[in-house]
């Protein structure tokens, strides 16, 4: 899937970064288990539990700030592979009815998740000083824990915008009582 750009404001803890990432290509979502799906009967949104056993982020990005210690500064293109992906998402919907059907009409998602693992790479992090580049790529992967806590809302993001957009294909073209019984009708 791809998306033309992504941007992310962090300030707080121990990330301060001002990031874009743009012309952005994912993989590895035909990979996706539903593990568990649960319908709200006050107003037919639902929660998923999905698990992904390897997504890749790829792009190009602009940055400026701090990760950890690290002043990073630079421009370039980038991936990002996080690993055994947990992730719950939760879709705001409302119903319509078209054709003598009732559809959904879903609106957004949000997601949380857990992985258990992370890869990286960001080049010309440095204006082309490879060694500072590749020292820095390894130190953010032998520190992937803190790394994935501040790349997160760039993940969860890219995320929520490839689930909405999958969701809204299915869900304009297959009637949501195909799904879920008893659903209301207007008349």
């Amino acid at each position: 899937m791809k998306i033309s750009k992504i941007r992310i404001l962090q300030g707080d803890g121990p990330v301060s970064v001002n990031a874009s990432l743009s012309k952005v290509v994912v993989t590895g979502f035909s990979n996706t288990k539903v593990v568990r799906n649960v319908v709200s009967s006050r107003d037919f949104s639902w929660e998923t539990h999905i698990r992904l056993p390897k997504m890749r982020i790829e792009g190009s990005y602009h940055m400026q700030g701090r990760i950890l210690v690290i002043p990073l500064n630079g421009h370039g293109k980038c991936w990002f592979e996080p690993s055994d992906m947990d992730i719950i998402m939760k879709t705001t919907t409302s119903l319509y009815e078209r054709d003598n059907h009732v559809f959904y009409n879903v609106t957004a998602t949000k997601v949380d998740y857990t992985i258990s693992g992370l890869k990286l790479h960001m080049g010309n992090l440095f204006e082309g000083v490879k060694v500072l580049e590749d020292s820095t790529n390894q130190y953010l992967n032998d520190n992937w824990r803190p790394v994935s806590e501040a790349l997160k809302p760039i993940i969860a993001k890219t995320i929520e915008d490839i689930l909405l957009a999958i969701m809204q294909n299915i869900f304009i073209q297959l009637p949501a009582e195909y799904f879920v019984a008893d659903l209301p009708r207007s008349g």
